[in-house]
């Protein structure tokens, strides 16, 4: 496999307002083509925002969705990846013939849709169907994956990926800075963001405290050391509805090491150059041959009931059709 050069980003995405999106994703794919870059991914529902769909109901969750790959938003991702040279990985709400509603993740090339995700453990809306099946696909020589913000905590979601081939892990997110029971954990005040000219050390603080970026370093180097695999990853900036989100993009090789980051207070892109090398020779590599399938295969695929809480959400909407 030769070398590519893959750009993650992060923005203050607008809740429903897919042309500002698009209009910023366009941009940051045009530096990040400038930068030299085969590839740029966004964060989990880039398109269409996120945290706002908990308020809405079916039929607005229908107008707000697309079909893919025929939807006006998949037709101008393509036409971004035209203009820009380059291939564009983002997230929207989908729907299809039969008015299932989906959380959706699409890699596009010049030509139209390369790939399409569907989340398998989604819970911002009850409306929404969980996909069931994982996703492999070639860029430029590479096998990559998608997995989207909490399929990524369900470790066996990640080695599946793995072990169906791929080298390369998007892993789109809306993530930190809300409440959970691990401690340390809530939201960060808005008005820190608000008035970030002069709050930008106590931001920082926040940001990357165990609201933020020491809770993401607790599990996302992991993912990539223990599977020997670059993992992207893509999370929005500022105000996504009412909570503040803390960005972080990044990208993580097979050592579990950060080769590129975002760190600015505002609209990003970074990218790093992806060797073959370090898929053999990191630890992950020699774990996964190391296996020995035959003693918990029946363990890892027992039945059990599964339940998916979420902290800041209301119980109905942490309650999704297929998932328990």
């Amino acid at each position: 496999m030769e070398d590519i050069r893959i750009s993650t980003a992060q923005f203050e995405n607008r809740s429903g307002d897919k042309e500002y999106n698009l209009g910023v994703i366009d941009r940051l794919a045009a530096e990040a083509a400038a930068k030299g870059s085969d590839v740029v991914a966004f964060h989990e529902c880039s398109v269409t925002g996120y945290t706002f769909a908990r308020h809405l109901n079916r039929d607005e969750m229908l107008e707000l969705a697309e079909f893919i790959p025929e939807g006006d938003s998949v037709r101008e991702l393509t036409a971004i990846a035209r203009r820009n040279n380059i291939i564009v990985l983002a997230g929207l709400f989908e729907k299809d013939a039969g008015n299932n509603l989906f959380k959706a993740y699409v890699c596009v090339d010049k030509n139209g849709l390369i790939a399409k995700f569907r989340k398998l453990h989604p819970f911002i809306n009850p409306n929404l169907t969980p996909g069931n099946s994982y996703c492999i696909f070639d860029i430029k020589g590479w096998k990559c994956g998608i997995l989207i913000c909490y399929d990524n905590n369900i470790v066996e979601n990640v080695r599946a990926t793995k072990l169906l081939g791929a080298d390369i892990i998007f892993m789109p997110h809306v993530t930190m800075c809300t409440p959970s029971a691990r401690p340390g954990s809530g939201f960060v005040d808005p008005v820190l963001w608000d008035r970030r000219g002069e709050n930008q050390e106590l931001l920082r603080k926040e940001f990357d405290g165990p609201k933020g970026r020491e809770w993401l370093m607790k599990w996302l180097p992991s993912r990539a050391h223990d599977n020997g695999i670059y993992a992207v990853f893509s999370n929005p900036i500022g105000m996504d509805d009412d909570q503040l989100k803390n960005g972080c993009s990044m990208i993580l090789d097979p050592f579990g090491n950060i080769i590129a980051e975002c760190r600015a207070f505002g609209d990003e892109v970074v990218s790093a150059d992806i060797s073959a090398d370090k898929l053999t020779q990191a630890g992950g590599f020699r774990y996964t041959n190391a296996r020995r399938p035959e003693l918990y295969k029946e363990i890892i695929g027992k039945e059990h009931k599964s339940e998916q809480k979420v902290a800041w959400l209301e119980p109905d909407q942490t309650s999704q059709k297929g998932n328990h």
